[in-house]
């Protein structure tokens, strides 16, 4: 079973930094973390960040300038360093994987996984 282990949410004020972390097994070579979302209760999952294969980034606009997004590939870990924090990000935070399509992956592993979610607060 795939498993993506996210960590580094908590409580801050506006204007904190903090910074995700999303592992998957550093030998599984058909799974490798790629993009940060977000959701609030009642409302839809969200895409804040991603990275693609040839390290492009992508970002929500409402985080642009503010978040970063990263990739470890030697330990195969992603990150996300959110600075200038405001009460509007406050949400759980969960990191996808993206399969790498060869054959082998293809047969043994679903298109995408998701992490737990961490919660990230962010006080006024």
């Amino acid at each position: 079973q795939v498993q993506l282990m996210e960590s580094g949410g908590g409580l801050v004020q506006a204007g904190g930094s903090l910074r995700l972390s999303c592992a998957a097994a550093v030998d599984n070579i058909c799974i490798s973390p790629m993009a940060w979302y977000r959701q609030v209760p009642g409302k839809e999952r969200e895409l804040v960040a991603a990275v693609t294969g040839r390290s492009t980034t992508n970002y929500a606009d409402s985080v642009k300038g503010r978040f970063t997004i990263s990739k470890d590939n030697a330990k195969n870990t992603l990150y996300l360093q959110m600075n200038s924090l405001k009460p509007e990000d406050t949400a759980v935070y969960y990191c996808m994987s993206e399969r790498l399509d060869a054959t082998y992956c293809l047969k043994h592993y679903e298109r995408t996984y998701w992490g737990q979610g961490t919660q990230v607060t962010v006080s006024s």
